[in-house]
C-alpha cells in the first residue's frame, strides 16, 4: 500500500458474540493481522456480552450492534444503512445458515464482494434449528460472491459441490507448548497430584454433549477411581450435568471451573483431552489440546482434518462406554508429552501464517 493509504475496512458479520468459538476464531485472525493494511468491523447481535469490545477498538476496530436478524426489517435495515455509511468493498459473513440474511442485506448495499463463511455442521436432536438450517441450505451460495469454511467437511455440507476456500481454526501455538514446570505449577493450584486428569472446554450446550462424557467419566472411574474431570465452560445446560454428575456419584471426580480468561494453562494439568460432539466445524478447543500436547479422543462427528497428531483418536458415539473409557485410560497413560508446535504448524494451524493468508485473500478480492 502507499505511504499513508488508510487500510481497508471489512465487515465482519456476526450472531451474538459472547465467548464462543467463532468469535474466538475471527478474533485470533484480527490479532494477527496487518492492521496498518487490513481493519475489522463487527457486527453484532443485541444482547451480545461483547468481551471482546474493548480489545477491538484498541486494535483500531469498530463494533456495531445491531437488531436481532429475528426482527428481519428491522435488522435489513440497520445493517445496509451502516454498509452504504462505511463504503464496505467486503463484507465477511460468519453466521454459518444465516449468513443468507447479512449477505442479502450486503448485495441490496451494492457491496461488491460478498464473503459466507461457514463454521459448523448440522446434528441430530435440534429439531427446529436444524428445520432452519435445511431449509437456508439452498440459498447458501446466492448472495456471496465467494465461499470459505473452516474444513471440507462444514464446506462441503453447507455448499455441496461448489468451490470453496478453507481457512484453518488456527491458533497462537506459543501460548499452548508443553511446559512440565508449567504443569506442576497448575496441578498444585487444583490441589492435584498423581490423579489422571480429563479434560473438556466448551459452552454447556446441545452440541458438546456433556451429559455422555458424564457416563463416560462414570465408566473410567470404575477403573481409574483416583480420575479427575475439569470442566471448563458455562451455558444453558450446566445446571442439568451438575445434577447428573451427583446422580452418576461424581462430585468429588468432576470439578466445574466455569468460564476462565486463560484456559491455556488448564491445558498443562490435563492428562488427555476428551471432544465427545454431537456435531462440530472444526472445534478450536481441538487444535488447542493439540498444540498442548495433549492426546485428544474426538467423536466420529468431528472432523478428521483437526487430527493432526497420532494421539488424535475418534471413537464413535454409538460404542459402548467401555470403549471410550479404554482408549482414554490407554492414550492417557502411554502418551508423553512433548513439544508439538513443529507438527501444528505443518498442519496449517499457526495463526501468524494463516492470518497473512487472509490478508492477500483480502486484497486479492479488490485486484
Amino acid at each position: 500500500m502507499e505511504q499513508n493509504a488508510q487500510p481497508i475496512r471489512v465487515a465482519q458479520m456476526m450472531t451474538d458474540m459472547n465467548y464462543g468459538g467463532v468469535e474466538m476464531v475471527v478474533m485470533n485472525y484480527y490479532r494477527h493481522m496487518d492492521r496498518s493494511r487490513v481493519q475489522f468491523d463487527f457486527f453484532a447481535l443485541e444482547g451480545s456480552t461483547l468481551p471482546q469490545r474493548e480489545e477491538i477498538e484498541q486494535l483500531g476496530g469498530r463494533v456495531y450492534v445491531v437488531p436481532k436478524y429475528t426482527h428481519l426489517p428491522q435488522y435489513e435495515r440497520e445493517i445496509g444503512r451502516l454498509f452504504r455509511q462505511n463504503g464496505y468493498q467486503i463484507v465477511h459473513s460468519h453466521m454459518n445458515t444465516l449468513s443468507v440474511l447479512s449477505l442479502w442485506g450486503a448485495k441490496r448495499a451494492g457491496v461488491p464482494n460478498r464473503i459466507a463463511h461457514n463454521h459448523s455442521t448440522v446434528g441430530r436432536g435440534e429439531g427446529a434449528k436444524n428445520v432452519m438450517k435445511y431449509l437456508l441450505r439452498p440459498f447458501a451460495a446466492v448472495y456471496p460472491t465467494r465461499l470459505c469454511a473452516c474444513s471440507r467437511t462444514a464446506g462441503s455440507w453447507l455448499y455441496g459441490e461448489k468451490p470453496f476456500r478453507v481457512f484453518n481454526n488456527a491458533i497462537e501455538l506459543d501460548r499452548f507448548t508443553y511446559d512440565a514446570s508449567k504443569r506442576k505449577a497448575v496441578r498444585q493450584e487444583l490441589g492435584l497430584g498423581d490423579e489422571l486428569v480429563l479434560g473438556h472446554v466448551g459452552r454447556f450446550c446441545y452440541a458438546k454433549n456433556h451429559e455422555f462424557l458424564l457416563d463416560v467419566m462414570a465408566e473410567i472411574c470404575k477403573q481409574r477411581p483416583d480420575a479427575v474431570l475439569l470442566l471448563i465452560g458455562e451455558g444453558e445446560s450446566e445446571a442439568a450435568a451438575r445434577r447428573k454428575a451427583e446422580a452418576l456419584g461424581l462430585q468429588e471426580n468432576v470439578r466445574f471451573l466455569g468460564r476462565q480468561s486463560d484456559p491455556a494453562k488448564f491445558y498443562q494439568a490435563m492428562d488427555t483431552f476428551v471432544l465427545p460432539s454431537r456435531y462440530e466445524g472444526v472445534p478450536v478447543v481441538g487444535v488447542e489440546a493439540q498444540a498442548s500436547g495433549l492426546p485428544l479422543i474426538c467423536s466420529d462427528k468431528v472432523p478428521k482434518e483437526i487430527g493432526v497428531l497420532s494421539t488424535t483418536k475418534f471413537v464413535s458415539l454409538q460404542a459402548p462406554l467401555e470403549i471410550w473409557a479404554d482408549t482414554i485410560i490407554c492414550n492417557a497413560e502411554k502418551t508423553t508429552r512433548r513439544d508439538t508446535s513443529a507438527e501444528m504448524r505443518a498442519g496449517g494451524f499457526d495463526i501468524v501464517t494463516e492470518a497473512k493468508k487472509l490478508e492477500e485473500f483480502y486484497f486479492d478480492l479488490l485486484k
